[in-house]
Formats: C-alpha cells, sequence, structure tokens
C-alpha cells in the first residue's frame, strides 16, 4: 500500500500507475492510510471518477433531504419489497431453465475455467432467448421501463474509425471479436445480457453464487482471482485473447464483452484501459453507457452491495442511455502495439460519450476507499473494498 500511495502523490504524467496485482503483502504495515495523504477533500479530487454527487454522498451516507426520507420510507415499506420477490422470481425462473439446459451435460474445461458456452442445438436456443428476454424484464422489474439506446454512433464516430484504419473498399467486413464498454455499475451486465448475451470476465468467486453461480457459467464467464499471484493471471489473459479470436472467427461463438477500465466509475469519467480486450488484434464495437440520474445515481464506485441494491430497488424510476459505436476496425500500427489500440478506442469513446479522460486506476480507487472507511470508522461504519 505504501508503493501506491508514493504512486499517487506524485504527477501521473511522470509515475507509471501502479499494477496492483503484483503489490508486495509484505509491505503492508499497520500504518494510518491518512497519514500520506492530508485530507479527503484532497482525495477526492484526486479520485474524481470515483467520487459520488449524487445526494445520498459518499458512500451513499450523506444527509438526506426531509422529501427525500420521506421518499426513501415509503419506498422501503412498500416497492423494496414487491420487487425482491419479483427479481428473485425471474432469477429461480431462468435458473430452472439453465439447469434443465445443462442436465447431463459435461461443462466445458480448460485453464481453470468451467462453462457451458459450448453447448448447442436446442439447449442454447433455449438459454439465450430466454436469458435474453429476462435480462429485459429484471431491468423493467428494478426501474428501467424505458433505455434509451443509439446504434451506428455519429459520423464523428464513423470518421475517427477511419483515421485509426478501417476495412478498405475491397476487403471484406470482418466481424467484431468483443464488444468493450465503460463500466459503471452491476447493472451494466444486466443491460448487455438482454441485448446481446456475451459472456464476460468476472470474479472466481461468482461462479459459486447460488443461482447467479449456474448462470454464469452458461454464459460461458472467464473467472479471474483478483489478488492471486499466482501465473493464473497469464492463463486468464490466454483464455480472453483466445475467446475474442473465436468470436471474431465463428458467428457460432459466443460473444465476450470486456471493460477494458477493470473497474466501475461514476460514470462521468473513462480511466485508463487494460489492453486485455485488443491483444488479439481483432476488430471491437465500443459501447459507451449513462445512467442519467436526479436523486440516487446507479453507480457503483463507493457504495456497499446490499446498501446500493436497497436505494436502487427503492428508487422509483431508474434511466439507461447506451451508443453502439460502428465497429473499430484496427490498423496494422495498431494491431502490432495494443496499447496504442486500447488508448485509440479509449479516446474515441471519451469524445463520442462526451466523458472525461483520467489516467488513474484501480490502484488509487483502493485508497479512496481505504480513506473513507478509515474516516467513517470514527462513526460507527465500516465499509468493505
Amino acid at each position: 500500500m505504501e508503493s501506491e500511495l508514493r504512486g499517487f502523490n506524485t504527477k501521473p504524467s511522470k509515475t507509471p500507475q501502479p499494477d496492483p496485482t503484483h503489490d508486495d503483502a509484505s509491505s503492508r504495515d499497520d500504518r494510518p492510510l491518512l497519514t500520506s495523504v492530508s485530507n479527503v477533500l484532497e482525495l477526492e479530487k484526486k479520485c474524481a471518477a470515483y467520487f459520488r454527487n449524487d445526494v445520498y454522498g459518499a458512500m451513499g451516507r450523506g444527509e438526506l433531504p426531509l422529501m427525500e426520507k420521506l421518499q426513501l420510507g415509503i419506498a422501503f415499506v412498500t416497492l423494496l419489497p414487491l420487487r425482491i420477490i419479483l427479481v428473485m422470481t425471474v432469477l429461480v425462473v431462468y435458473y430452472l431453465i439453465c439447469r434443465i439446459c445443462t442436465l447431463f451435460s459435461v461443462p466445458n474445461h480448460g485453464e481453470g475455467q468451467e462453462d457451458y458456452a459450448h453447448l448447442g442445438g436446442w439447449r442454447r436456443t433455449v438459454i439465450l432467448p430466454s436469458g435474453r428476454f429476462l435480462s429485459k424484464t429484471l431491468l423493467f422489474l428494478v426501474g428501467f421501463y424505458r433505455i434509451n439506446e443509439t446504434h451506428n454512433g455519429s459520423k464523428n464516430s464513423q470518421e475517427n474509425s477511419k483515421t485509426a484504419g478501417t476495412l478498405q473498399p475491397d476487403e471484406p467486413e470482418q466481424r467484431p471479436g468483443a464488444i468493450v464498454s465503460n463500466h459503471i455499475s452491476y447493472l451494466d451486465i444486466l443491460y448487455h445480457m438482454s441485448s446481446s448475451f456475451p459472456s464476460f470476465v468476472a470474479k472466481r468467486s461468482v461462479a459459486n453464487i447460488p443461482l447467479v453461480g449456474l448462470i454464469s457459467k452458461c454464459l460461458g464467464c472467464v473467472y479471474v482471482q483478483r489478488e492471486s499471484k499466482s501465473s493464473d493471471f497469464k492463463g486468464v489473459s490466454g483464455v480472453v485473447t483466445d475467446r475474442v479470436c473465436k468470436a471474431h472467427q465463428d458467428e457460432y461463438a459466443p460473444k465476450i464483452l470486456l471493460f477494458p477500465e477493470g473497474t466501475t466509475t461514476n460514470g462521468d469519467y473513462l480511466i485508463s484501459f487494460k489492453t486485455g480486450a485488443f491483444l488479439a488484434r481483432a476488430p471491437v464495437v465500443p459501447v459507451i453507457l449513462k445512467y442519467p440520474y436526479q436523486r440516487f445515481s446507479p453507480a457503483w464506485e463507493s457504495v456497499t452491495g446490499v446498501r446500493h441494491v436497497v436505494f436502487l430497488l427503492c428508487q422509483f424510476v431508474n434511466h439507461v442511455e447506451v451508443t453502439w459505436l460502428p465497429v473499430y476496425y484496427p490498423s496494422q500500427l495498431e494491431k502490432d502495439d495494443p496499447k496504442l489500440y486500447a488508448n485509440n478506442v479509449r479516446r474515441l469513446m471519451a469524445s463520442e460519450g462526451n466523458l472525461i479522460l483520467s489516467d488513474i486506476g484501480l490502484a488509487e480507487k483502493r485508497i479512496y476507499l481505504a480513506t473513507l472507511n478509515e474516516t467513517n470508522q470514527r462513526d460507527g461504519f465500516t465499509f468493505l473494498i
């Protein structure tokens, strides 16, 4: 953690961002985090991508206006229990569909992974359409009554893509290898499931969650152990690249959704991109998500899971805006340099989505959340990263 703080307090243009996957546990001690940060306000400016701007404030513990408290109280005793029952019913229904479709089927094992995305025939025909429909149903049940989608992007996005190197007129059209999206909330996954039902990268613990675990295996999720320091990271990178290549070459291969930022933001920023989605040198489809709000922001950047779910379900109406940009075809220079490829796609998405570019990453987010936790402990609160 000390190494992360040293990198954080220097100018980002001169100091590379620390890699949280190589954090040396032996360097950690019990000294207070705040000794290296003057105050929370200073840290909030540096970590603006993770700062909550809604009325609920940092960690969702801000002082609420009286009217907001009344609305929250009414929704808590009426809307919340109804939505929980309906959401759980939909999850159970889809779990049963997945269970029936995977009966007597052997999961695909490889590189420490386990999935049912290889299933074909009637099983895949049932799993995909029902999954998309029930995902849309879940979004509706939690207040997303209308999804504002824009496809193909603008002329500006097409021109930007062409400057990077699109197909020439005499070349055949190529299939995209991955969908790349900014990451704001777990709701992002639910939207993409309702739209294209892709597989995605998830924590390994997701595979063991009741109901959700089997569904994630039917999606063909790639499981990672974020805190691991073993060579498994290389294996996961290889699995992701292989999935992207297969989706690019085979129209029957499951699509894969990747969040290059590697963590969630408040939706106003686009932080540094990891190169995993671009190592396969295949075209990608950039997608920009936004969640307009007036009271509670659906962004999940500093609120605990339970608190976030409760506030979300207590909000009568939620909104999401989605922009699908044209397929981005990398130039030969970008194929040879995944970092350049990732940065160009990132700049395009920021331009088309009016997002602010920031070079911070997961390491800074951990520092910010740890500081919020330390600040609130004196009030009897504990925040788990």
